[in-house]
């Protein structure tokens, strides 16, 4: 066989070849979801690894932390075990929106307040779809209380005792930084350190009503409570009980922290709970995820946040 006519003949295989590869209706090129890029930002000394998976049409992700890996499907930012993916109706996505300021009932309509009490009923709140908890299980090793509290610790925050997930110590160091640096300059932070009774932060249970584990349970929550709430409300729940019409409760009637340190616990990845329409107004929660996702320009953040 003469040089020319091999050459020739390769040639055409590799051609070949390449169109098989990329023709081929086994093979699918997917681009991965770019919302899992916040994960790895939000969490950086935690491996993410994606592969398609045709058959399922969606992406496989390993993810590693520490010594411990499994495997979940997207599932729209869900992260779900093989397992749960047809139960995929029943829990939420981990990313959602959160908004820059606080919902004022001034500005809610009838509309607003019936998807409002619909949602925060006990019915909803018992049977409806639920945060998954199969990521957080992983990368705070806590599907049993037992393997949890292997990774919990004392600490201090302004001041008080509190127990808190290890992993969110650094984070609430920076954010405690931040405040007490603040309040050198600006005296209503000083009062508010001054005024503040407790910050607690660890106790495995589940929220009210609802069959989810409260972020509580992890270690990565904190209520921040003043001594004494002037007369004010804190928390929908306890306004509830004797108060249908809770969701209208102007503003100026709510126990808030100051604004400064809101901005300050976002800066470190703690969303605020009274951006949420069920307000929780003492309440700080370890998602940097989710702050990521708000910031994000392709981020949908809208202003009835409901989580």
């Amino acid at each position: 066989m003469s040089k020319r006519l091999f050459s020739t003949i390769f040639s055409f295989f590799i051609i070949a070849s390449t169109f098989t590869l990329f023709a081929s209706p086994s093979i699918s090129v997917q681009p991965e979801p770019k919302e899992l890029n916040l994960f790895r930002r939000a969490y950086p000394d935690i491996t993410f690894k994606s592969t398609y998976d045709a058959k399922v049409k969606d992406f496989l992700i390993t993810i590693t932390c520490e010594d411990r890996t499994a495997d979940f499907y997207w599932q729209n930012g869900s992260l779900l075990p093989p397992q749960e993916v047809q139960n995929a109706e029943n829990y939420w996505t981990l990313l959602y929106s959160y908004v820059d300021k606080i919902p004022d009932p001034k500005d809610f309509t009838p509309e607003d307040i019936e998807r409002i009490r619909n949602f925060s009923s006990k019915e909803n709140r018992t049977n409806g779809a639920k945060t998954p908890p199969f990521f957080y299980d992983l990368i705070y090793d806590c599907k049993t209380r037992a393997a949890l509290e292997k990774h919990i610790i004392k600490h201090t925050f302004l001041g008080k005792n509190t127990i808190i997930h290890e992993r969110i110590k650094e984070p609430l160091l920076r954010v405690e930084k931040k405040i007490l640096d603040e309040a050198k300059v600006t005296p209503e932070i000083q009062v508010f350190i001054d005024n503040l009774l407790s910050a607690d932060c660890y106790n495995w249970r589940e929220i009210q009503d609802s069959g989810n584990r409260s972020f509580h349970s992890l270690g990565i929550a904190l209520d921040i409570l003043p001594k004494g709430w002037g007369q004010k409300n804190v928390y929908w729940a306890w306004r509830r009980d004797f108060d249908k019409d809770w969701m209208l409760l102007p503003l100026n009637r709510r126990w808030t922290p100051p604004e400064k340190v809101i901005e300050i616990f976002e800066s470190e990845g703690f969303i605020y709970g009274g951006k949420w329409i069920i307000w929780d107004n003492m309440h700080f929660e370890y998602h940097p995820e989710i702050i990521l996702y708000n910031s994000s320009p392709t981020s949908k953040a809208t202003s009835n946040t409901t989580r």
